[in-house]
């Protein structure tokens, strides 16, 4: 379906930070329609190389399409996560790697993927249909418990345990399958009172979150991107929310450090030397310029962080 069209969000510096080169080799393990990908290829012109992949059959499809039409013979693309790069991309083969978290667009903007409450639709938010997994499955299975953790570990929503009790209580009278029908029980338990932001976003980016294990998935997946480095290549990450970035920040500072510890806790006489993984080429997170954020209002929310393998 090459109707599917998402406009990438800070392409400048993601070249900056990957500086591609002909006879590059790169990875794009979030492709969506292409975008990041057509600015790769065209600056690795006439012989760099790209890896992609996507979970969203419809974004591999018009990806693939775009590609090919001017850069036939410069890349493999497969569907999946991206944690499932090192499965077929080789370990130190790439000279920079890019992921763009988050969701796009045109899943946000087609209400039969199930992404958004400003459109009644099925309470889908799969990136990947052949995913068993549904929001629906977790909103009418999981405990007011787990809904709660969920609700405030991804989306540090204040009234996480009211809304998980009420949808507790309403899913015994009526199973939840609309977007719709569970944006409406947050207005109700949470009213907006002259609040800009509905009161089901914060659950909606909880739900989607949970649904497609994208902190697992993120977690993997860096430690996986780095894998593929060659020495000198760069990791960039472009994220949309505080904990994503979080994620993103605290693994570029442990593989910066030139020590391990064991267990979680940083203790100072437990320390064992060891050499860097990566360098930190940007300290602070990278936000996109006011330019771009009032021609692409989505955009307000991007930070990148860029790492280089040691």
């Amino acid at each position: 379906m090459t109707s599917f069209i998402h406009n990438p969000v800070m392409v400048e510096e993601v070249l900056a930070a990957l500086g591609p080169k002909p006879g590059g080799t790169f990875a794009d393990g979030t492709l969506g329609s292409g975008g990041h990908a057509t600015a790769i290829l065209r600056a690795s012109a006439p012989t760099g190389w790209l890896f992609g992949c996507d979970r969203d059959g419809d974004a591999l499809d018009a990806a693939r399409a775009r590609l090919t039409a001017e850069f036939a013979g410069r890349f493999e693309l497969q569907r999946g996560n991206f944690t499932e790069l090192p499965d077929w991309v080789p370990a130190g083969s790439c000279d920079g790697v890019l992921l763009d978290l988050g969701v796009s667009s045109p899943q946000l903007d087609r209400a039969e993927r199930g992404f958004s409450f400003q459109q009644d639709g099925p309470l889908d938010m799969r990136m990947d249909a052949r995913q068993a997994l549904t929001a629906a499955d977790l909103i009418n299975s999981a405990s007011a418990e787990e809904l709660m953790r969920i609700f405030w570990d991804y989306g540090d929503e204040p009234d996480a345990r009211r809304m998980a009790r009420a949808i507790e209580h309403d899913r015994q009278m009526q199973r939840f399958t609309t977007t719709r029908q569970l944006a409406e029980l947050m207005e109700r338990i949470s009213p907006r009172h002259g609040r800009k932001a509905h009161p089901a976003t914060r659950v909606f980016q909880a739900l989607r979150i949970a649904v497609n294990d994208e902190i697992g998935s993120l977690r993997r997946g860096l430690t996986g991107a780095v894998r593929l480095l060659k020495p000198g290549g760069r990791l960039a990450v472009i994220t949309f929310h505080s904990l994503e970035d979080r994620v993103v920040k605290e693994f570029g500072r442990e593989q910066a450090r030139d020590y391990v510890v064991p267990g979680e806790v940083d203790v100072p006489e437990l320390r064992q030397p060891r050499a860097p993984v990566v360098r930190l080429v940007t300290r602070k997170a990278i936000c996109a310029s006011d330019a771009e954020v009032a021609a692409n209002p989505r955009a307000r929310s991007a930070q990148l962080r860029v790492m280089e393998k040691a």
